[in-house]
């Protein structure tokens, strides 16, 4: 499926991430996923109608969003392009970027906007009608608050998920905080030199829009709403749940954002690709499915799905990534792959700069591709959690020729 199918150097992009009720909390999901397409293609001269197809990834539902990939495309100028519309929450990321390649290797489309946007705040407060509830009343939910704090199989929480693990595998709060600590200061690389390494993607600062997205309305310099956690901070929290481990600031935040990854054929990367030297081939995908109640177990058994479709092993991954909600997905990872926690996660991840749900796989697979560019070239794994107790991961190999 992956054989003629490419990422064409420098085609792709993301939005700072915003802890949500800030700066981006007015702004509708896909209306501003397009419109930041816009302007992304613009800056690298790629025409909107060379889409043949997109793929949109979205998990929060937002006004008139059942239109899904058609209106996107639409909106950012390119009114040809079919394509579906999916939700895998987490894994959203990953998912659109398979189902691109899908429409490659199936002869459908040639190149392929893989986008992904999401919205925590404000979200959905939906009622569905039922005339056979007692007095005729229906059921309500607000669907991010109730997607976070109930599985509707295990009724648990995410959080609860976090804490299976943990016990599991005996991890201590100090042991998740000394993760946090150390991802911090790997994100603080991404942070020196004014932001050098998220410029190689993000455009900054970031020019954000009023709702009608007619007027820029402020300027940020990157994500907004990271914690400058300290040991002194971390060791004061107590753990949200009562004879817990998890607490407030070993665990990531929910945010808005989105961001994009353009899939095509060799030939047609070679044409958009902002320099030819570098060669970017997705290797091979994996996904699977950890025991009800125990999400950050699922990573370990996707990246291995994944290395082993592509024939190699955790010891030749130049680069990791990982989507961490909570620390105790990267202890539990690093565990299980014999990895030493210290090389993974470089120049930052979600538990981090934040949880935008679909688009939040995708930005770390952007990182992932920077950092085997700057490495000059490499093989690369991201791997990454979603709801369901579910992950997705791919596997990818650079060439600077």
């Amino acid at each position: 499926m992956f054989e003629q199918v490419e990422i064409p150097y420098g085609c792709y992009w993301s939005s700072p991430f915003v802890r949500w009720q800030g700066a981006l909390q007015n702004l509708h999901a896909v209306k501003f996923a397009a419109h930041v397409a816009r302007h992304e293609l613009a800056r690298r001269n790629i025409d909107p109608t060379s889409f043949d197809a997109g793929v949109l990834g979205l998990s929060v539902y937002q006004h008139q969003s059942f239109y899904g990939t058609p209106w996107f495309m639409g909106l950012l100028g390119a009114p040809q392009a079919p394509g579906p519309t999916v939700s895998q929450v987490c894994a959203s990321g990953v998912r659109t970027m398979v189902m691109a390649a899908q429409e490659i290797g199936a002869g459908l489309a040639q190149t392929v906007l893989a986008a992904t946007a999401d919205r925590c705040s404000n979200g959905p407060h939906t009622y569905y009608p039922n005339q056979s509830g007692p007095g005729g009343t229906g059921v309500s939910e607000d669907v991010v608050l109730d997607s976070f704090s109930c599985d509707p199989l295990g009724k648990h929480s995410m959080l609860q998920t976090a804490e299976n693990v943990a016990a599991k595998y005996s991890i201590s709060t100090a042991e998740q905080h000394d993760v946090v600590l150390q991802r911090l200061a790997q994100y603080e690389d991404a942070l020196a030199d004014d932001h050098a390494f998220q410029k190689r993607y993000m455009d900054l600062p970031f020019a954000v829009p009023d709702p009608r997205l007619r007027k820029t309305v402020e300027e940020i310099d990157g994500d907004l709403g990271v914690a400058a956690s300290t040991a002194e901070g971390l060791a004061k929290l107590n753990p949200v749940l009562k004879d817990g481990t998890v607490t407030f600031g070993g665990q990531t935040h929910p945010a808005d954002g989105n961001a994009a990854i353009i899939i095509a054929s060799s030939d047609k990367a070679q044409e958009l690709s902002t320099d030819n030297d570098v060669r970017i081939r997705i290797l091979s995908a994996g996904q699977s499915r950890a025991e009800l109640g125990y999400m950050p177990e699922a990573p370990c058994g996707a990246a291995s799905s994944a290395l082993q479709r592509a024939n190699l092993s955790f010891e030749d991954m130049d680069a990791i990534k990982t989507h961490n909600p909570f620390a105790v997905n990267d202890i539990v990872f690093a565990k299980a792959a014999g990895v030493p926690l210290k090389n993974m996660n470089n120049f930052g991840c979600s538990l981090i700069w934040g949880h935008p749900q679909a688009p939040t796989g995708m930005r770390s697979v952007i990182e992932l591709i920077e950092e085997l560019v700057m490495r000059g070239g490499g093989r690369g794994l991201f791997t990454g959690c979603a709801a369901g107790d579910s992950a997705m991961a791919l596997v990818l190999e650079i060439d600077n020729r």
